[in-house]
């Protein structure tokens, strides 16, 4: 009954069989593999960007700041909501990489940024002011950090107004792959025909063992992204097992199977709680993230029995309240099965406390 996180599943056989494949002799390291060109020509196809340019990284936080960095200047504004992954999960490194940008919230609710909000922040932003930070760049979440969807539209419109201001657009897209099978949008739908300008494209946390792409849709942007990449120590010499992981992942739509099977999953999971009188659920499940509440007594009884999932405080939430229940936070992966759900719920069936 593992739901703490989709990043701590295994690898799909065909992703080991990738790798194994990739072993067998000598091959140009340093993304000058064949893999990877294969990758870049897939990749292009796929989001219907054939200028585009693709870069792998070993971490999500890598691949974010990076693509930060190579966007945003030292004395510029990065803004995000509250609970974004860069401000909430990075340790500074999006401040680090870029050379000391700055995080600016914008609210929103349910870990999705209002376009009121953005558009207020910017038109107060100080711009041409010596003592402010200047408007740099406008990161999106999808999944949102609530396991919120960001439907296309909802991108666009945030796009649309950093886009007037002059500013480019991020996607921090650790769950790209869930948001698209749950949208029923295509890769390019939920990118750059949005006007997102640079793509971290998650798949770690859907099956691979560790690898992050970098879409720049912007090509201009690319050589400095590689010089980054480089400097930062995130350039991987035996670059073939990262580029066969991915590759092994896009082929035969692998990467959108798995995603599809966590989010079904925890749909599973969410109509069973939803039974429960004494679950509350929190958020608009958007893929395969679930935020709930319950007492306490049913945390220690859950807990006891085995089950793993994330409990936070409530003040951890997007909207905190005076309600003191802590919650719960569950995510499905690639590899849960039915029987792990059932088993899970089930428990909710017993006596709290027992």
């Amino acid at each position: 009954m593992y739901l703490a996180s989709d990043n701590t599943s295994g690898v799909p056989g065909q992703i080991l069989a990738a790798l194994a494949a990739a072993n067998a002799g000598f091959v140009p390291g340093y993304g000058a593999d064949p893999a990877m060109d294969s990758l870049r020509t897939q990749l292009r196809a796929l989001f219907e960007a054939p200028a585009a340019e693709v870069f792998l990284v070993t971490t999500g936080s890598a691949a974010n700041a990076l693509a930060l960095a190579s966007h945003c200047p030292p004395w510029g504004a990065i803004y995000c909501h509250r609970l974004a992954h860069i401000e909430v999960d990075e340790c500074g490194a999006p401040e680090f990489f870029t050379g000391g940008a700055k995080l600016v919230h914008v609210a929103g609710r349910n870990g999705m940024m209002s376009a009121q909000a953005l558009e207020a922040a910017l038109r107060s932003a100080g711009r041409g002011v010596v003592h402010n930070v200047q408007p740099g760049m406008l990161s999106l979440t999808n999944l949102t950090e609530c396991g919120t969807l960001m439907r296309p539209e909802d991108i666009a419109d945030l796009a649309a107004i950093a886009h007037h201001h002059g500013l480019p657009v991020h996607l921090d897209g650790a769950r790209f792959a869930n948001a698209l099978v749950a949208a029923g949008a295509t890769p390019a739908e939920m990118s750059w025909k949005a006007g997102v300008d640079v793509l971290c494209l998650g798949g770690t946390k859907n099956g691979l063992m560790g690898v992050e792409a970098v879409i720049l849709f912007d090509p201009a942007r690319a050589w400095e992204f590689v010089l980054r990449r480089k400097r930062g120590g995130h350039l991987m010499s035996k670059h073939r097992f990262m580029s066969a992981q991915m590759v092994g992942w896009i082929e035969g739509d692998l990467w959108r199977e798995l995603a599809g099977h966590a989010n079904a999953m925890a749909e599973r999971l969410e109509a069973g709680l939803a039974r429960q009188a004494e679950v509350e659920l929190i958020y608009p499940r958007g893929g395969n993230m679930i935020f709930a509440r319950w007492p306490e007594a049913r945390h220690a009884q859950l807990q006891a029995a085995g089950a793993q999932y994330f409990v936070m405080p409530a003040s951890q939430g997007d909207d905190p309240d005076d309600d003191p229940r802590a919650l719960a936070r569950l995510v499905t992966s690639w590899s849960t099965t039915d029987a792990q759900i059932d088993a899970f719920l089930a428990l909710f069936d017993r006596p709290a406390g027992r």
